[in-house]
């Protein structure tokens, strides 16, 4: 049983400077509380040098080409494109180095954070040992983050495989690449690889890729996909590699063996929380099943001064949940004696950036059929709107999950150019209970992707008429234009053309 100190260095130590502990020691520090950020790799975490940032500076590479090699649908009958594979990733590493300064310990520190280089290990629930020295804190949050899961392939280590957090040291192109995972992670590397000219074949051992999505939309991708030359098998499990004149991927497929070959190897399937190094097993902090760090409604362990953030905990693998998650840490943990606020995740918003991409928020239909939630469900289709049709972005759809005869939004997916962007009105409608009627009375500027909400409020509208209103008003009008009302006989349809006809002539 460890007594806290009778006074302390700081007031919060963050473990981990990804987005969940930049966010929280800047909170602290906004707030003129002392707070040490100790990190032993890099500011910025995944999300800056290995995740978000990376990953769409190689998708918007990957987009131009594709483009160019495409340029017939803008009108331009050839264009090519002169392109080193090296020159490509260099520029993702430009592209960090350029966002860098964001979360730099120069800028950090210059907020009033004391930024630390090194590991971080909890020795007691008040204290902190880093490169030898001991700090003491009345609040630790931990927000150490997640890596690549790998998992026990045969022969794994016989071949040339990457996750995530290395695969941005290839200068050379793998002509052959196998993308292992259907997720996220999986499908947007799988896509922009292949645009860049590799030959891929993605991995996937459920039936269908992207799993959390409702089935068109993993069909749509998968068609894309296919479309653009990506050999995409689902229901095939990885077994083994092996290695000769060439290496190969075995797998089971409906109850077969194939053997792929490959040159190069994408291990996407999953991430693993990092809760081990760093003293949480010998204080004894409580994990759960799935290895993450337990956390109530407040984001505190089993320990009451000691929160966790981002993906050592979860609910959600996602830099922006990280950052929300960050904000209730730190004033929970610098004022919780006089206020506590439960985590909100009543409105988590994500996309996968594929193309098209692929944005939600809230239930999709499977989930709400999973858990017997009634719902009616209104779409439009892109294809239908103008300045997607002028940018040859016509493809796609909006689709809104409602409460039964109400406009309370219950979750949106949006599947089509700039969707993750598009989502944004939905998530604050979403947030403040702003229903379809709301979207609807607003002004969009035209032309834009964004009439596209709007559209799908106006379906929804249509959808939802008042008929018998709808009937009064029609025979309103008709008194006005002096038109007799022969709604009672069934050749009322006729007589009224023809009287109409007869005032217009």
């Amino acid at each position: 049983m460890h007594n806290p100190p009778n006074s302390f260095d700081t007031n919060i130590i963050v473990i981990g400077a990804g987005s969940g502990g930049l966010i929280a020691a800047l909170i602290a520090a906004a707030v003129k509380a002392r707070v040490t950020l100790i990190e032993k790799h890099q500011m910025g975490g995944d999300c800056l040098n290995t995740g978000c940032v990376p990953s769409k500076a190689l998708i918007k590479s990957a987009r131009f080409l594709h483009d160019v090699k495409n340029s017939n649908k803008y009108g331009i009958k050839s264009a090519s494109a002169d392109f080193e594979f090296s020159d490509v990733m260099e520029r993702v590493q430009d592209v960090i180095k350029k966002i860098e300064p964001h979360d730099s310990v120069e800028r950090f520190t210059g907020l009033g954070v004391d930024c630390v280089s090194g590991e971080g290990k909890i020795v007691d629930p008040w204290t902190v040992e880093v490169n030898g020295q001991k700090i003491t804190a009345r609040n630790i949050i931990l927000a150490t983050g997640a890596r690549p899961f790998v998992p026990p392939i045969e022969g794994l280590d016989q071949v040339t495989w990457y996750t995530s957090d290395n695969v941005w040291a290839l200068r050379e192109q793998p002509k052959r690449f196998i993308v292992l995972g259907g997720g996220p992670i999986g499908c947007e590397m799988a896509q922009a690889f292949s645009r860049l000219g590799s030959e891929v074949t993605q991995v996937e051992m459920g039936p269908r890729i992207m799993i959390r999505e409702d089935e068109e939309i993993s069909s749509l991708v998968k068609e894309k996909f296919i479309n653009e030359g990506i050999n995409v098998l689902t229901d095939t499990k990885a077994v083994s590699c092996k290695k000769g004149a060439e290496q190969f991927l075995v797998c089971e497929q409906n109850g077969s063996t194939v053997e792929i070959p490959f040159d190069a190897m994408l291990v996407a399937i999953g991430r693993k929380p990092n809760v081990e190094g760093f003293g949480l097993e010998e204080l004894g902090v409580t994990l759960r099943k799935n290895t993450t760090v337990e956390t109530d409604d407040f984001l505190r362990t089993n320990f009451d001064n000691i929160y966790a953030v981002g993906d050592v905990t979860g609910p959600y693998q996602f830099t922006h949940t990280a950052s929300h998650q960050a904000w209730y840490a730190a004033v929970n943990s610098l004022f919780g004696q006089f206020k506590k606020f439960k985590a909100d995740y009543s409105v988590v918003p994500w996309a996968t950036f594929t193309d098209p991409e692929v944005a939600r928020v809230g239930l999709n239909e499977s989930e709400a059929k999973e858990k017997n939630i009634p719902y009616e469900v209104t779409t439009y289709g892109i294809d239908d709107l103008d300045r997607a049709i002028a940018d040859s972005e016509d493809h796609g759809f909006v689709k809104v999950l409602t409460k039964p005869g109400k406009d309370k939004i219950l979750g949106v997916t949006i599947v089509g150019a700039h969707a993750g962007d598009l989502l944004t009105e939905f998530v604050t409608a979403m947030k403040y209970k702003l229903g379809l009627k709301k979207i609807l009375g607003t002004i969009h500027t035209y032309p834009t992707m964004s009439e596209a909400n709007k559209a799908v409020a106006g379906n929804w509208q249509r959808e939802h008429a008042p008929q018998f209103i709808l009937k009064v008003l029609e025979r309103y009008h008709r008194w006005r234009r002096g038109t007799p009302d022969n709604s009672s006989n069934s050749t009322s349809g006729k007589e009224s053309a023809t009287g109409a006809s007869s005032t217009g002539s």
